[in-house]
């Protein structure tokens, strides 16, 4: 029984817990945590641990010899070897509940090492203590001959300060407790009692259970004290073996109708009036997002889960909000006022459009209502706080204060080309104009070139120049733009001169 840890992603209560491991003698069953005990060194004695008591007469059972077993002295070592705050003993256990868990699951390590440690605080001296250490993967008093914290501290003192800490965590725990509400009693623990059809309150179980079967392959086994290990030959017998077989199967089984039953309580998933409310503020793209995300919550504790589903639903807010304003930018739309009316009129011509649908048709008013929840868009109310919000701010922040710019050197406007007739640009006729600098409108405007093939050409010399060093020559830029040389040419010169472009003709 030598070691017993809480099971893995186990429910804390008030946001900490004082479990952690606790060691348990094989023989008397006396908890011996904090005292001294005695743990086989054999391979065949895979945790088993002694109280100074039992060892000292010699008691055994299993598989234990003590005439010839090896064994291990274990003390806890609770002193400060790395920081002021925290024993060798916690030190050790945050090393094991990582490797057990994982990096990154800091509330199942946070229970590991109990002592009501919270994982943001097992998470942040984890990372101080090891991350940041200049020896880093060790920490940076990993020396065994540094002695200087242990011995500056001694242990009453630690022992002391550790035991006022935990009772401070308890007090305020108790403080932030809210008494519950109490339940009505219910008259029986049947499946008819509970808002979920098959669960039983009084007995926290189900009427089916995960693994429902699980039992009737050991129901009718049975052990018999003659059974076990062969003395002739020291090895188990085959008839035993597959009992163990069996019984390690059963054991997973159940392993997993425990972990199942502890998602849906700590997840509140019994609360399904509740759930089902909450489902039904959610749009169809949150819906659908919120169930991608489920297979999580198996992984997560129920706040992290809530945040990471919180989290998700604000990104794709984001996401349809800039989706929104990129067509309001497209439909010529200038300021948010114009966007909001723009969504009312599209709303208003959609809903006349569905319900002008099978107005004289007497098949098609019965399946109007589909057809018009399916035509009327669904905005959920965050995203239209992100565009049509009158509170929205001009700026995020302040700018930074800076000195004001020096005036740019004045520049020669572009020389018209004879034999070209400039072509009047505007927005409403030419579009992305919004995107090009000044100097380039007016280049557009002299050679008659569209904002978009203006782009295309810029795009295209810059990705062969950057085979080149920066560097062109007049006749591969005229190649490239694939227009009448003139203009051709006038590109090139214009980037040479703005210092885009290297001209590839000077040595």
């Amino acid at each position: 029984m030598g070691l017993i840890t809480k099971a893995k992603g186990a429910p804390r209560e008030g946001g900490g817990s004082g479990g952690g491991v606790k060691y348990i003698c094989n023989i008397c069953s006396n908890d011996i945590t904090s005292t001294v005990r005695i743990r086989c060194y054999e391979k065949q004695c895979s945790d088993y641990d002694l109280c100074v008591p039992c060892f000292s007469a010699g008691r055994s059972n299993l598989h234990h010899d003590p005439r010839t077993h090896r064994f291990q002295v274990v003390e806890p070592h609770s002193i400060p070897i790395y920081d002021d705050s925290w024993g060798a003993d916690e030190e050790l256990l945050l090393l094991e509940g990582l490797e057990q868990y994982g990096l990154g699951s800091w509330a199942d390590v946070a229970d590991h090492i109990g002592g009501y440690r919270e994982k943001d605080e097992v998470r942040d001296h984890y990372i101080e203590t090891y991350v940041n250490s200049t020896r880093f993967p060790l920490a940076e008093r990993a020396d065994p001959t540094d002695t200087t914290l242990s011995d500056s501290i001694p242990r009453d003192e630690f022992q002391a300060r550790k035991k006022r800490r935990i009772e401070e965590r308890k007090e305020a725990i108790s403080a932030e407790t809210v008494a519950p509400t109490p339940a009505k009693p219910s008259s029986a623990s049947v499946p008819s009692c509970h808002e979920v059809a098959g669960f039983m309150p009084g007995r926290l179980e189900f009427e089916t259970e995960y693994f429902n079967e699980a039992e009737e392959a050991v129901q009718h086994m049975q052990f018999s004290p003659d059974e076990g290990t062969n003395p002739l030959t020291g090895t188990m017998d085959p008839e035993t073996d597959l009992k163990m077989v069996v019984m390690s199967i059963y054991n997973d089984r159940l392993t997993a109708r425990t972990d199942r039953k502890r998602m849906i309580l700590s997840h509140n998933l019994l609360e399904y009036r509740k759930n089902l409310a909450i489902e039904k503020k959610r749009t169809k793209d949150q819906r659908d997002l919120f169930h991608k995300s489920k297979p999580f919550a198996r992984i997560m504790s129920h706040p992290d889960y809530q945040s990471f589903a919180e989290d998700l639903e604000k990104e794709q807010n984001l996401r349809q909000a800039i989706t929104q304003l990129q067509d309001w930018r497209r439909m010529r739309l200038a300021t948010l006022a114009q966007g909001e009316k723009y969504e009312s009129d599209k709303a208003n011509r959609l809903a006349k459009q569905a319900s002008a649908l099978g107005q004289f048709d007497r098949l098609a008013n019965t399946i109007r209502s589909s057809k018009q929840t399916a035509l009327l868009p669904e905005t959920a109310p965050a995203v239209a706080n992100l565009t049509t919000s009158p509170s929205l701010p001009i700026r995020l922040s302040a700018p930074p204060a800076i000195l004001p710019p020096e005036p740019p050197t004045p520049r020669a406007s572009l020389a018209p080309v004879s034999t070209i007739t400039p072509l009047p640009l505007q927005a409403d006729s030419a579009p992305d104009l919004q995107l090009l600098l000044p100097a380039e409108r007016d280049l557009c405007v002299k050679l008659r070139l569209q904002p978009k093939s203006y782009m295309a050409i810029k795009d295209a010399v810059f990705r062969e120049a950057i085979k080149g060093e920066g560097k062109l020559k007049k006749k591969q830029v005229r190649e490239l733009a694939r227009v009448d040389t003139t203009k051709g040419g006038r590109v090139f010169e214009f980037m040479v001169e703005e210092g885009w472009l290297g001209n590839g003709a000077r040595v």
